[in-house]
């Protein structure tokens, strides 16, 4: 339905449409525990297979150009993140862990980089969750209103992909958010979030050491690097240096690519069944208003190095 709704409404786009059908089935109708695991599945791996077939239509070239292109930004705005992230904590007086997990989530990449760094800061269930569908509810509102922005700031493809590479938090949203703008502004915001995305492992180590210290016991805290790397990003480079070596005929490529854009909405929509509203809402103000503002301050920030580099 999510697809045919899509084609039907391109300005909008089957990803869009998929997110907002999770939401609706799951708020009208609730979600059997049955079902979960496919679910589970679906958002997490089926996503990660789509953009590795998302591979095959970008050339190597590309992906290193955008990639070192962005990387300015994406440093900026990580540090924006941090920053305004421990000051608005402070200021609304969040929990130090909560306030550091959404500092992390909006920074890196939402609910994948809380998961990440979860075993490290050892928080608490109750401010993981807050984090999560803090993070998570404002996934949902870029994916609803970065392309209409856009659209009115009047951004470019590249700028719209840069901006909501750097400025929209899981992979799952930046994906639904770009292709919603543009095909070729679809294809620069999955590279620059993957990009952005492999900051995970500096963010982790710091906090080893971060966590070691406060706890001082710096040293017993033990990290997989193995596990906290996104290796489907590798896989997705190697999908696109098969691509530049034209070894594979136009017609699979075609394939390939209907196939990755039909996985995409699939994924999407199990991460709109993955909403459950009502926890989210009832977080309370504080990590909701802490989500916002520091989310704000990366989108805004982003913008503005964009603007001053000429990227928009």
């Amino acid at each position: 339905m999510a697809e045919f709704a899509g084609r039907a409404l391109p300005i909008i786009g089957g990803p869009v449409f998929g997110i907002l059908l999770g939401i609706v089935y799951r708020s009208a109708f609730g979600l059997h525990a049955t079902l979960q695991p496919g679910i589970t599945f679906s958002s997490k791996k089926i996503l990660q297979v789509s953009i590795i077939l998302l591979g095959f239509g970008l050339s190597f070239t590309q992906i290193m150009a955008t990639g070192g292109e962005s990387l300015a930004v994406t440093l900026v705005t990580v540090a924006v993140a941090f920053v305004s992230a421990w000051l608005l904590g402070r200021l609304l007086r969040t929990p130090s862990d909560l306030t550091t997990l959404i500092g992390v989530g909006t920074a890196i990449c939402g609910g994948s980089a809380i998961a990440a760094v979860t075993p490290i800061l050892k928080p608490s269930e109750h401010d993981t969750a807050f984090a999560i569908s803090t993070i998570f509810l404002f996934n949902v509102v870029a994916v609803l209103t970065f392309p209409a922005l856009g659209h009115m700031l009047g951004l470019s493809d590249y700028g719209f992909g840069m901006w909501a590479g750097t400025a929209i938090n899981d992979t799952s949203s930046v994906v639904a958010a770009g292709y919603a703008y543009s095909h070729a502004a679809g294809d620069f915001a999955t590279i620059v979030k993957l990009t952005r995305a492999t900051l995970i492992i500096p963010i982790c180590l710091f906090l080893v050491v971060l966590v070691g210290m406060r706890n001082r016991r710096q040293g017993n805290q033990s990290v997989s690097l193995a596990k906290i790397f996104p290796w489907f990003i590798v896989w997705f480079l190697l999908a696109s240096l098969t691509r530049s070596t034209g070894l594979m005929p136009e017609i699979m490529l075609d394939w390939i690519n209907v196939a990755a854009k039909f996985l995409i909405v699939v994924a999407l929509v199990a991460v709109g069944l993955s909403a459950d509203m009502r926890k989210i809402f009832a977080t309370g103000p504080r990590p909701i208003l802490l989500g916002f503002l520091v989310w704000m301050a990366v989108s805004v920030s982003s913008l503005i190095v964009q603007y001053m580099m000429g990227q928009m």
